[in-house]
């Protein structure tokens, strides 16, 4: 991320200079970011820790093939991995389940919060079908004596009982369990958890590095006037404003 070091280089030369802003010419700027090299094989392993992390297993397959670069993980866990995931996007939290211990049961019986939230989306689930006798049934006997033993657990479930009270769950206050966002947020846990028992980061470098370049450009801002990206997905360096 060469603009990223840029930017934290200007910071450190004007830090040593006058309050007053700096006008940087786009000129300027290019030839700075001209000067920084970084290696192909770098930013190789950057895009392929990407495609890995977010489970791009065929685009992962035929980058390999055409840049020679080793993945870090076996491509063969990343479908397992996203068969889990899926499962639970899709409402199959028991299969979900089930395929969690066929990779590794240890990740549900380490990790508590993980298997509570994973039993909270089948009540949710079973709540969407209007199962409610089942999903009172399976609050009770699964979900309660968790909450017994954790407070947080206890707070989740009655929020998530509350939603048996609302004929019309758009004017529940936790109506927004039922929300596809739901699943996306107990899927994403679920990958980062296999993710984590595989010894690999459960969160991609690219946008954390973005991240970064976000709050350096926030820190020049204070000193300079500079080509500045502002649209993250083009990239592009938009002339100094005065």
């Amino acid at each position: 991320m060469s603009l990223f070091w840029i930017v934290i280089r200007q910071l450190a030369e004007l830090e040593a200079m006058a309050t007053s802003k700096k006008l940087i010419t786009r000129e300027e700027w290019e030839k700075k970011l001209n000067d920084v090299k970084i290696r192909k094989e770098d930013m190789n392993r950057l895009v392929m820790n990407f495609l890995v992390t977010e489970g791009y297993v065929d685009a992962a397959e035929k980058f390999k093939m055409e840049s020679g670069t080793e993945p870090d993980i076996d491509l063969a866990t990343i479908t397992d991995r996203m068969a889990v995931k899926k499962a639970v996007q899709s409402g199959n939290v028991e299969d979900a389940i089930e395929k969690v211990n066929d990779l590794n049961p240890e990740i549900l019986d380490t990790n508590p919060q993980l298997f509570f939230h994973l039993q909270q989306q089948r009540l949710i689930e079973l709540i969407r079908k209007g199962k409610v006798e089942e999903a009172l049934e399976f609050a009770q006997e699964e979900l309660a004596p968790r909450g017994e033993e954790n407070q947080s657990f206890l707070e989740e479930l009655e929020r998530t009982v509350a939603l048996l009270a609302f004929e019309d769950v758009s004017n529940c206050p936790v109506g927004e369990l039922l929300d596809i966002s739901q699943r996306l947020k107990t899927a994403s846990e679920v990958n980062a958890a296999i993710l984590t028992s595989q010894s690999h980061e459960k969160d991609p470098k690219l946008p954390s590095l973005l991240k970064m370049l976000i709050w350096a450009q926030n820190q020049l801002d204070e000193k300079a006037a500079y080509p500045r990206i502002n649209d993250l997905s083009t990239a592009t360096l938009e002339d100094p404003t005065v």
